[in-house]
């Protein structure tokens, strides 16, 4: 038996730059802890994320050691971008030889990533296992099924996601560990505080101003869903300030419709820290992002989701999160109701554990 176990991570996107900056972190510090393995951590970046305000920025933040491997494969349609990330994964992981590969969330770095390391009968380890939502028309839906179905250890966050994987059959190896967002969260937040300086650069006001994040393609990508989105952003702001820090994909199909009133502050992608800083102190949160969803209840800042579901069903309870999909009058009925909410956010957000289990439990396997 080797002494140190070969892992291989594999990141893509935003989201799993986060989850993937705290485990890492926690796979260095364990170290041989409870009788484990050294754990050797390849960190292999799809470079489905490629702008730099959308990727080097949170390297640079979260204190993460560059990329072994950048495989810059870019943007294209499903397809192409996951062919494409299968091919270049597969020459990765025949070059190191790694004992475990490790995936995160539901994007199709994720899915490259499992596909791939399963046709080399490698283990696959997925971080936020048995998510759903139950939209086949979702990509990330199709994503998550298929990597939660071929990995051997499945990494879960919350007690619903447990139940989605028993009622599919999977039990062997699943792990209900806590959220490695959470502890992202609890870690990031007070620095966010010490070094963004967006709020004060714009001239905000705490808890005076709306968050918006679309970027879903479901949202962005039909015209008539983005349309009544952009008619609820123009309503509110008639009586409030809305930040809405605009993915580039997302700045394409906004450019076909009329401009934004002037108290729509659009922004380019915000960094981690000043994504979090814009969370904290925003009064209402509108998003169509699951990790948003997730963020704002943490922070208690009630949250209008922008679908017709979500995956993380725990954030709908006592109202903190509403899903009002696309329509404009759900969406300004449920931002009233969200912003009438009476909240208190002295209680700070407290660490999961998560990412200190996930390297754990690595660390003994052999």
């Amino acid at each position: 038996m080797n002494a140190t176990l070969k892992l291989a991570t594999i990141v893509g996107a935003r989201p799993q730059f986060v989850k993937a900056a705290v485990v890492s972190r926690a796979i260095r510090l364990t170290g041989n802890g409870n009788g484990g393995r050294a754990v050797q951590e390849t960190l292999i970046h799809t470079g489905q994320h490629y702008d730099a305000s959308m990727s080097q920025v949170f390297f640079d933040q979260l204190g993460m050691e560059a990329p072994r491997y950048n495989l810059a494969i870019g943007s294209g349609n499903h397809g192409e971008q996951t062919g494409r990330m299968l091919s270049e994964v597969e020459r990765v992981l025949l070059a190191e030889h790694p004992d475990w590969v490790l995936v995160y969330g539901d994007t199709n770095s994720t899915l490259a990533g499992a596909l791939a390391a399963a046709k080399l009968n490698l283990p696959i380890a997925h971080v936020e296992a048995g998510l759903r939502d139950y939209n086949r028309k979702a990509p990330e839906e199709i994503n998550r099924i298929v990597a939660d179905h071929l990995s051997q250890l499945l990494f879960v966050p919350t007690e619903t996601a447990l139940r989605n994987l028993e009622a599919e059959g999977i039990t062997d190896g699943v792990h209900l560990i806590g959220d490695v967002m959470q502890d992202a969260l609890a870690e990031y937040t007070q620095t966010a505080q010490q070094k963004s300086t967006l709020l004060r650069d714009l001239g905000l006001v705490d808890r005076d101003y709306l968050l918006a994040t679309i970027h879903r393609a479901e949202n962005t990508d039909d015209h008539d869903r983005f349309a009544a989105i952009l008619r609820a952003l123009r309503a509110l702001a008639e009586n409030n300030d809305v930040v809405w820090p605009v993915h580039p994909r997302t700045r394409k199909h906004l450019s076909q419709f009329e401009a934004m009133p002037a108290r729509v502050h659009l922004l380019g992608p915000a960094s981690y820290l000043d994504m979090l800083a814009l969370e904290r102190s925003a009064s209402i949160i509108l998003t169509d992002s699951g990790g948003v969803q997730k963020e704002a209840r943490w922070l208690n800042v009630p949250c209008v989701t922008l679908r017709e579901e979500t995956s993380w069903v725990e954030t709908l309870q006592d109202g903190w999160n509403r899903l009002a999909g696309a329509d404009t009058e759900r969406i300004l009925a449920a931002a009233a109701a969200a912003k009438a909410m009476q909240v208190d956010r002295a209680t700070p957000v407290s660490r999961s554990g998560a990412a200190y289990h996930v390297a754990n439990i690595l660390a003994r396997q052999y």
